[in-house]
């Protein structure tokens, strides 16, 4: 929190002085990753005199106005600081007969040195695919989604659980340790509502109005998400259960196996209609209405082809999200790609893909997966091993053809392109 204050004599008749003191309130709430408070105190400091961290209106909070009596006459010099206020060096005259206010620390005055301008990205975009339908950038979410002046079709995010405390789990037979990184480790409850409420609140602005949001989840951190969707005006269409076919077995035998995830799917508006491909999910589902319980396995050891992502999602269960509720060359975000498996679902269906993800090794596994797929015998092959496409072709074969032109520019405020020599070009000047 800063306070700004200044001072305000006002005489009236020359009979009686008064102190004004306005007390402007900013604040803002920012994430840290740091080993102790003391570190996040200090980074945040560093940030806030290098000017990468810049308070305005945006963050205004509160105005608190207090009015004292000042006595004596003519205390009004606010230049030379003989009768009253010093406003420049923060002194008081000698007839004000009131107690200082604690002067505030001068400004350092500006060098004339020109400023290098800044990159419009806080970070470089880590890949673009070569028809530009899949772009990943290596960033915060919370410093890169503010930035943005565009709104997408549907939004797929898997949020950290906050799970990783030092449970065990079973992987591929053997006993491991299922901390995942620093990034999900355990937080108390007011910090995941916290955590929650901002990332839903930076989303639903990208969004369009007739758009859509998945989140998945388990039962540690769904509640807060849906909490934090009705508190924010999305409105709630489905809660999915994802019923896994091949869940790893519990291995405490006090507890029933955990089987199912759970992936709310909400709209932005109350009011506003969404896109549902209705007659394509019941012809997926046999002829038969589908329902909200999704029984599908989880990752094929063929989607680990470049290594995997601790919490990687099947391509079959992001397959049927995006059928289910876009069209062929929609713009499809995820603020926590991962391994890219948004994306990559994304292009196999003919719609385009940004992805936002913080660890450079998942960046790194992202790229992969999606060079992979530049190979038209990869590609192929990929859609003929998830059975929802295969049965969609039968009946809307043109349900992942983009009939968009590709894109020499992506359509973000401020895109910027890293050449080889590092070398940052604006594209908004090549449009």
């Amino acid at each position: 929190m800063m306070s700004f204050i200044c001072s305000i004599f006002a005489a009236f008749f020359s009979a009686m002085n008064y102190q004004v003191t306005i007390t402007e309130t900013l604040q803002r709430s920012l994430l840290v990753d740091a080993s102790s408070a003391n570190l996040a105190e200090d980074n945040i400091y560093k940030r806030y005199r290098a000017c990468d961290i810049v308070l305005d209106d945006g963050d205004f909070q509160n105005v608190e106005i207090a009015v004292n009596e000042v006595s004596g006459a003519n205390g009004l010099d606010g230049v030379n600081g003989q009768d009253g206020y010093d406003g420049v060096n923060g002194h008081y005259g000698q007839i004000g007969l009131y107690k200082p206010i604690k002067p505030i620390k001068p400004i350092e005055p500006i060098s004339n040195k020109p400023i290098e301008p800044k990159p419009a990205w806080p970070t470089t975009i880590f890949y673009k695919s070569p028809s530009h339908d899949f772009n990943l950038l290596h960033g915060d979410t919370f410093d890169l989604l503010p930035q943005f002046n565009f709104q997408f079709d549907m939004i797929f995010a898997d949020p950290p659980y906050f799970l990783s405390s030092g449970g065990i789990s079973v992987q591929s037979g053997k006993v491991v340790c299922v901390d995942k990184g620093d990034w999900d480790k355990s937080m108390s409850q007011e910090d995941i509502n916290a955590f929650n409420l901002k990332w839903l609140s930076l989303c639903r602005e990208k969004l369009k109005d007739n758009g859509t949001i998945w989140i998945s989840g388990t039962y540690h951190n769904i509640f807060s998400v849906a909490n934090c969707l009705t508190q924010l005006g999305y409105k709630i269409l489905n809660v999915i259960t994802w019923a896994k076919t091949n869940p790893p077995p519990n291995i405490s035998c006090r507890y029933f196996t955990y089987s199912t995830e759970f992936i709310i799917w909400a709209r932005k508006k109350e009011k506003v209609p969404h896109y549902y491909n209705y007659e394509l999910m019941k012809h997926i589902n046999g002829d038969k209405q589908m329902t909200d319980v999704w029984r599908l396995p989880a990752i094929a050891p063929w989607e680990k082809s470049c290594t995997k992502h601790p919490t990687q999602k099947p391509l079959g269960l992001l397959s049927r999200i995006i059928m289910a509720s876009t069209e062929p060359g929609a713009w499809i975000l995820d603020p926590f790609a991962g391994s890219g498996t948004t994306g990559i679902a994304a292009n196999l269906l003919g719609r385009r893909f940004l992805g936002i993800e913080r660890e450079e090794e998942y960046a790194t596994i992202s790229k992969a997966r999606r060079e992979e797929i530049e190979n038209n015998k990869t590609f192929v092959t990929y859609k003929r091993k998830i059975p929802d496409i295969v049965k969609a072709e039968d009946t809307q074969k043109d349900c992942f053809t983009c009939k968009e032109p590709m894109i020499e520019t992506l359509p973000f405020l401020g895109e910027v392109e890293v050449q080889p020599d590092g070398v940052y070009l604006d594209s908004i000047t090549k449009r």
